[in-house]
């Protein structure tokens, strides 16, 4: 097996681990927001797996590269990447949730290591990730800035205005991943508040633009070794994906945005995802159903 081909493989199982403790964490927390965690597993471990500079021990490292998830209900599967890498402890993801916690609802700066941004307002993230390239810019350091949006979110103002300041200042250390799974809180997107012609809309605000199958580790890959080329304006990856990819029984439907478990449905997901038994029984014995 070839080295690229051994490290699409070892990503591909980094972002089935992070598909795994995204359903233990909601499990035994409850609730969670499901759908739009689990599809993002594949852009999350390309990134913490491969593109992201960081020291995993030393979360402010002055040079380390930033992310910011503008998307910020998908935190469970950032909370997962963290602990797959060491940023965070394992035994922490059961305590997604609680107050005392610092793996709250929505990432918090200063309270979890690893978050750069307070997200849960959508579309602040992508203006904020600007500005910490441009930070970069001013201060002249060489970190890249990356930043995840949700479709549904980008019906905000601001980040189309974030849209126009990026290729102005023409921060090519700036990369923006849309999490296409056409799907926001209560409907399709396209009945909401249609994107389309997406491409088209962000090459004429002047951003260098990729496309995607968001679920390739092997197409993520190569669109981020493509952005590192992109000299003189950020890039903008449209990564086409499923809402709630890997959960058998809500997967491509706006059911999967916020989910509480059965223990049924645990051990059914828990299998498809390919856990062991006793892994399986461990995870049911935690789950909290609603009543």
């Amino acid at each position: 097996m070839s080295t690229e081909a051994t490290q699409v493989r070892k990503l591909e199982e980094f972002a089935n681990r992070i598909r795994i403790k995204v359903v233990k964490m909601i499990a035994c927390s409850g609730v969670g927001h499901a759908g739009g965690a689990v599809s993002i597993a594949e852009i999350l471990a390309v990134l913490y797996g491969r593109e992201l500079k960081f020291d995993p021990k030393n979360s402010q490292w002055p040079d380390r590269d930033r992310f910011v998830l503008s998307k910020g209900h998908g935190c469970p599967a950032m909370y997962a990447a963290f602990a797959e890498v060491g940023i965070i402890p394992e035994d922490l993801l059961p305590t997604l949730h609680q107050i005392d916690s610092p793996l709250q609802m929505h990432p918090e700066l200063g309270l979890c290591p690893g978050v750069e941004f307070s997200t849960g307002p959508l579309g602040q993230g992508v203006s904020a990730a600007g500005g910490m390239a441009l930070g970069a810019r001013l201060r002249g350091k060489d970190f890249r800035v990356y930043a995840v949006i949700g479709d549904g979110e980008a019906a905000e103002g601001q980040v189309w205005e974030a849209a126009m300041f990026a290729p102005n200042y023409k921060l090519d250390n700036f990369v923006v991943i849309m999490d296409y799974n056409k799907f926001s809180l209560t409907d399709r997107v396209g009945k909401i508040m249609s994107l389309e012609p997406l491409r088209d809309k962000w090459v004429a605000f002047g951003w260098h633009v990729i496309e995607v199958d968001g679920h390739s580790v092997a197409q993520l890959m190569r669109a981020f070794d493509e952005a590192r080329t992109v000299k003189g304006k950020p890039t903008f990856i449209i990564a086409n994906t499923i809402k709630g990819r890997g959960l058998p029984h809500v997967a491509d439907t706006v059911e999967s945005h916020s989910v509480s478990f059965t223990k049924a449905q645990v051990e059914a997901t828990l299998r498809a995802l390919g856990c062991s038994p006793g892994e399986i029984a461990n995870a049911v014995a935690h789950t909290k159903e609603a009543h």
